[in-house]
């Protein structure tokens, strides 16, 4: 035994390459708790220790002099001894592996500088943060700004699907339990002055969260306000990036000062990161969808998504084996990435670039709404602060946690694990076994932990109502939308990260019929009545002097024209009839009938 040690003293190989690169980053963890020293020079100091010993492993000498080596010096050095005495198990497992990396120190001094690099340090996430919140103040700026200029046509008094009516149907249905089966502030007041002023309210909410005002308060009223929306916005807010956007400022909402609070919302974040590409992935191959499965699935993509831009026209023109390898590096990237989201540093970074490639690529060809914007937002979590630094450096001392703060922090890391769980077992297997199953159910209506998976089967081909309107009900005249297919010589539209929501309704409805989309029905009305709520949602009115007598839908079959009809004719699209989708109808009719 040596004389006792003001500090534990960790002995280590000095002229081992591997060794300087983990001593140097656990003085970081240890700071001056812990004294480090090669044996080279500490030797003499414990001569009852022999120098071959010391070349074999390290050792930590204790404050009253005793010494222990191997992997139990490191988890004393780390203070984790308590870790290492749990269990015999643990003892055996953690030595067996020490003796084998040491005895291999100059294979793994490769590994770790592939892995990490020359220099490993301690994660660190306050410019991360500070980053991904301004980044998602303008998303949830983006998102109340689009659904305010929308909202009143969609499901105001006299929208497509008025919010009044729903909640009013909800509430004869549900009783006392409505508020939990539907939370929403506009239990209170679901008239068109609210439903602007909520929109309005969000935008100022962001605007505060941007500048860093009252961060924490802003993060909780947008999530309450955005989930409000959500639960009375019907079928027109029932999209996976309203969801992300709900569970992403969910989770933003914990966000703290101390080091162990930072670290945990990030791997939470990596957490939602990962189910969000590995589900996209899953599902494609879960549906066994042979578009997916034979690699043919781009070739139909470009011209058959929802709202297409310009570069979705070039894009359907490549070669076949160009789309087929496409389609393979989507499902190799959406499949094999997400599992080096838990991999070592340098490893998750090269993750982290490819899934920004593939958002960036589905941003040009497709318009996603905020979609690619939140998800690129997202991904920020596979790097730090020291990645990050050229964007934003913040030195800041991270505040010692409370203890209720770590029991805040476990808690809410137990529950998004769990449902998250919960979330991956219902998608791959169709149900979680109880109790995940019950603790699911009761978590949904709050939205925030949710399954995803976009494009589980690709559309083939390319159904587009067309609504007509008439007096006479012999000429027939369109209605126009914004930014959805319609007039042939009309290009794809850039329209991201706007959603206009109706045209995208319009895409689903085209692929259903219009007994299983009753809103459809609905929104003939308000054409039929000349709701300028509604019309205000369309770029062409046909009618503007009053509402024709009758509105009929016609179904076309859409795809991109190719290069020489372009050139001869000036036309984007080529259309052939498929059908009616809505037979004609007037206000009398629909009347009698409902």
């Amino acid at each position: 035994m040596a004389d006792s040690l003001p500090k534990p003293l960790l002995i280590f190989d000095g002229q081992c390459g591997f060794c300087h690169i983990w001593i140097e980053y656990w003085k970081k963890l240890t700071g001056d708790a812990v004294a480090y020293e090669p044996f080279q020079q500490a030797a003499e100091r414990f001569p009852q220790i022999p120098r071959e010993n010391f070349a074999r492993a390290v050792h930590l000498a204790r404050t009253d002099g005793t010494v222990v080596s191997g992997a139990q010096a490191v988890f004393e050095t780390l203070g984790r001894e308590k870790l290492y005495e749990s269990s015999f198990v643990v003892r055996s497992l953690s030595e067996t592996a020490y003796r084998f990396i040491a005895q291999r120190r100059n294979l793994f001094y490769h590994v770790t500088r592939l892995a990490f690099g020359k220099q490993i340090e301690p994660p660190r996430f306050a410019a991360t943060q500070w980053i991904f919140l301004r980044c998602l103040a303008v998303i949830y700026a983006i998102a109340f700004g689009s659904l305010s200029t929308q909202v009143i046509g969609l499901i105001g008094a006299n929208g497509i699907s008025p919010a009044h009516d729903f909640l009013a149907r909800i509430a004869g249905g549900f009783g006392p339990m409505r508020f939990l089966a539907l939370p929403t502030l506009f239990w209170v007041d679901s008239s068109d002055s609210m439903l602007r002023v909520a929109g309005l309210a969000g935008i100022a909410l962001a605007v505060l969260l941007f500048v860093g005002v009252l961060e924490r308060w802003a993060l909780l009223l947008l999530f309450v306000l955005y989930l409000s929306f959500s639960m009375a916005g019907q079928e027109f807010l029932t999209f996976q990036w309203d969801s992300l956007l709900l569970e992403s400022g969910f989770l933003a909402i914990f966000f703290g000062r101390s080091a162990g609070g930072l670290k945990a919302v990030a791997w939470l974040y990596r957490w939602l990161v990962f189910r969000l590409y590995f589900l996209s992935g899953y599902v494609k191959l879960g549906s066994h969808d042979p578009t997916w499965s034979n690699l043919t699935a781009m070739k139909f993509h470009y011209h058959t998504q929802p709202l297409p831009t310009i570069f979705a026209w070039y894009a359907d023109k490549l070669p076949d084996i160009v789309q087929r390898a496409s389609t393979f590096l989507v499902l190799a990237i959406e499949l094999v990435a997400p599992f080096f989201i838990f991999a070592p540093r340098r490893m998750r970074m090269g993750a982290a670039f490819t899934l920004l490639s593939l958002q960036l690529f589905i941003l040009l060809t497709g318009n996603y709404t905020f979609f690619n914007l939140l998800t690129m937002a997202l991904t920020l979590f596979l790097f730090d602060d020291r990645a990050l630094e050229r964007i934003k450096r913040i030195e800041i001392s991270p505040l010692p946690a409370t203890k209720l703060a770590r029991a805040g922090t476990a808690l809410l890391t137990v529950l998004l694990l769990t449902l998250g769980i919960t979330r991956l077992t219902e998608s791959i297997s169709g149900a979680a076994p109880e109790p995940l199953n019950t603790f699911g159910r009761i978590a949904s209506p709050f939205e925030i932990v949710n399954p995803y998976g976009l494009f589980a089967v690709m559309t083939t081909s390319r159904p587009e109502i067309v609504v007509e309107g008439s007096n006479d009900g012999e000429t027939w005249l369109a209605y126009e939308f914004r930014y959805k297919p319609g007039d042939l010589h009309r290009a794809p539209r850039w329209v991201e990260p706007f959603q206009p929501r109706l045209d995208w309704q319009m895409w689903f409805a085209a692929l259903s019929n219009y007994q299983s989309d009753q809103w459809f029905v609905q929104f003939v009305v308000r054409l039929l009545q000349g709701s300028p709520a509604v019309l205000s949602l369309l770029e062409k009115n046909p009618f503007p002097g009053s509402p024709p007598h009758f509105v009929r839908a016609v179904l076309y079959d859409y795809s991109f024209t190719d290069v020489r009809t372009l050139r001869e004719t000036g036309e984007w699209w080529r259309r052939k009839p498929a059908g009616i989708y809505l037979p004609p109808v007037g206000l009398k009719a629909l009347a009698a009938n409902r």
